[in-house]
């Protein structure tokens, strides 16, 4: 996938975040591709990053159901050939509609038929909509493919669904709605080796985006390629209570995996939720409830894969 065009090619557009790239996203991924194999034209999707409101409300605290790099490999799932990542600045924002039209749309995409929601506001302070859109399509000769009211309530439902369900640790409903199980990526660092001491050796996953949305805290099961070779386990994200851990951690304990992945970065499916994180009286009443976390995780694999 390219994070741009490299050529002049005539595209059919569509502008959006993108977050979650779920159900929702899916099926004007789909529209977009059917458009583009009827009328010759490359199937593009515009973003931008960071998120705006990071950028217009300083809005730090916003957490995102996916990194750019876990959205770009999804994207390339569904078929898509272009991720076009506009950085979003203060600068940026201030664009003219017409001068977004014709410095991104025309002059960088070429675009030719751009499929947008209803309620879509681009340029200066989101100052003009579809039907402004349309005009410039007139003038500047590409056609505007209007999303209905319906899926647009779908899109925007869905990425705060699927945000909710996975801060309340739901991790079932939250892969319904993505069509997909949600993903963790990360590098695998070294920890303390507590893990190791009661046999659950653990790969800890560094996750550098700072924006990236961390289900609630508690124990799932989980499915990795590792090596081309599928992997199971279970994760525990949270603080180690029960050997006094004071700063979250993400720990996966991979089933028949004894391979070093030090410093390899993995991308980590989230099957399952088994329970919340909980403080154990001993070390040993921690080993015993992992006994139990395993046999429960390979009983759902089991029935599952």
């Amino acid at each position: 996938m390219k994070r741009g065009l490299e050529k002049k090619i005539n595209t059919v557009v569509t502008i959006g975040t993108f977050d979650g790239v779920h159900i929702g996203h899916q099926k004007i991924i789909q529209r977009l591709i059917e458009v583009g194999n009827t009328k010759n034209l490359a199937p593009t999707i515009l973003t931008f990053f960071p998120h705006p409101r990071m950028v217009i409300q300083k809005d730090s605290n916003i957490k995102l159901i996916n990194t750019l790099n876990e959205k770009e490999q999804i994207l390339k799932q569904f078929g898509l050939e272009n991720l076009v990542v506009k950085e979003f600045t203060k600068e940026f924002s201030r664009l003219t509609a017409e001068e977004f039209v014709k410095t991104i749309l025309i002059k960088q995409l070429n675009a030719k038929h751009i499929i947008i929601g209803y309620d879509h506001h681009f340029g200066r302070n989101r100052s003009a909509n579809i039907e402004d859109l349309k005009a410039f399509g007139k003038q500047y000769h590409f056609e505007v493919e209007e999303i209905t009211a319906q899926d647009i309530n779908d899109v925007a439902v869905s990425s705060t669904k699927i945000r909710n369900a996975l801060l309340e640790g739901d991790i079932k409903m939250a892969n319904s709605y993505l069509g997909y199980p949600f993903i963790i990526s990360g590098t695998v660092v070294k920890g303390k080796g507590l893990g190791r001491t009661i046999d659950f050796p653990t790969a800890n996953i560094d996750i550098s985006e700072h924006y990236k949305l961390i289900p609630k805290r508690g124990v799932y099961v989980v499915k990795s390629i590792i090596d081309k070779k599928t992997v199971y386990g279970m994760m525990n994200i949270g603080i180690n209570p029960t050997v006094k851990g004071i700063s979250q951690t993400i720990e996966v304990n991979f089933f028949n995996f004894d391979d070093s992945i030090y410093n390899q970065k993995i991308t980590i499916e989230l099957l399952e939720r088994l329970r919340n994180e909980e403080k154990f009286k001993s070390v040993n009443a921690l080993k015993e409830q992992l006994l139990k976390d395993k046999k429960t995780a390979l009983h759902f694999i089991n029935s599952h894969a």
